[in-house]
């Protein structure tokens, strides 16, 4: 096949995905559609991440964060992972959250020594048998700062 003819036929797959989710929400409004949102039960991971970001206020994405010797990292079960401490973290959510488990180490094969970074390659092993268990495609890490008392974010 010809690279037009592939092009539009991942085009029109791309759109079949879509098609359903994108009808769903056809004649909803933004409130109705955030109202559906807000009334799925948070998870319990989704809970003690809102907790640990209490008093937070979420910063632009980022691609990479420093790779600092002492980092540390949270694991929340079924939600994300957490890196630093004090007044700046950073939340790394993953295209499956419902994978991630705390029982399992993340791996990491890294493209640079100084940064950790979106693209870079982590697999998971489980700790007890030390055996592969999946491998973890991660979003954007999202910064959040702890806010002052005068009411901006802490540096």
């Amino acid at each position: 096949m010809s690279r037009p003819v592939m092009a539009g036929l991942a085009a029109a797959l791309a759109l079949a995905a879509f098609a359903p989710a994108f009808a769903q929400n056809q004649g909803k409004s933004d409130a109705e559609t955030q109202a559906e949102t807000e009334a799925t039960p948070q998870t319990k991971g989704e809970k003690k991440l809102a907790k640990l970001l209490e008093g937070r206020v979420a910063g632009e994405p980022v691609r990479c964060i420093r790779n600092q010797r002492n980092i540390q990292m949270q694991t929340i079960d079924k939600t994300a992972y957490v890196y630093g401490r004090g007044s700046t973290i950073w939340v790394q959510r993953t295209t499956t959250p419902e994978n991630i488990n705390g029982n399992e180490a993340l791996v990491s094969i890294r493209f640079g020594a100084s940064e950790l970074c979106k693209l870079d390659q982590m697999n998971t092993i489980d700790r007890q048998l030390g055996f592969m268990t999946g491998v973890v495609f991660f979003e954007d890490f999202i910064p959040y700062t702890k806010v002052r008392d005068d009411g901006s974010a802490g540096g």
